[in-house]
């Protein structure tokens, strides 16, 4: 006897309850109707060249999306109580920072480069519109980060999923 075809669970939960194709999957030993079905149930060309081609998932849910170095700077005191770019009051000691193309809301894992420091900001501003920075850090992510001595330093981004 021929072994039938392993039928997904979605196909077994639409066959209805004692049909040759149910009884055949769930058995060891098939009929000639059952293996009439099962091979009915075979993917059609459709199916082969798009469904199954479908890209896994990701390994880790920590998968980057997007690495980059360069300079970071960072911004406070003369801009507390103003709105940033996407509408928020800008507050002291917030874990925020500016990019000029990264959508608001995305996080960033930020790492200084000089004494290997690192931070977790959200964008939710734009810039910086200085030299060629990559980021503008809040004073709060500087600070955690040890830029605000400095003012600026070589930081490694890694944006989060």
């Amino acid at each position: 006897m021929r072994a039938p075809q392993l039928l997904g669970a979605a196909a077994l939960l639409m066959l209805p309850f004692g049909s040759p194709a149910l009884a055949a999957a769930t058995s060891s030993q098939t009929s000639p109707a059952a293996d009439a079905v099962i091979r009915e149930a075979a993917p059609s060309p459709w199916e082969e060249r798009f469904i199954r081609q479908m890209p896994s998932a990701p390994k880790s849910p920590l998968q980057l999306a997007y690495t980059t170095t360069g300079q970071a700077s960072w911004y406070g005191p003369g801009f507390y109580g103003g709105r940033t770019a996407n509408g928020e009051v800008f507050r002291p000691g917030t874990m925020t920072a500016a990019h000029r193309s990264l959508p608001f809301g995305t996080r960033v894992l930020v790492t200084n480069l000089n004494n290997g420091r690192s931070a977790v900001v959200r964008i939710n501003d734009r810039g910086p519109f200085h030299g060629g920075r990559i980021i503008d850090l809040a004073h709060g992510a500087a600070s955690e980060l040890g830029v605000t001595s400095s003012g600026v330093a070589s930081v490694k981004l890694e944006v989060l999923p």
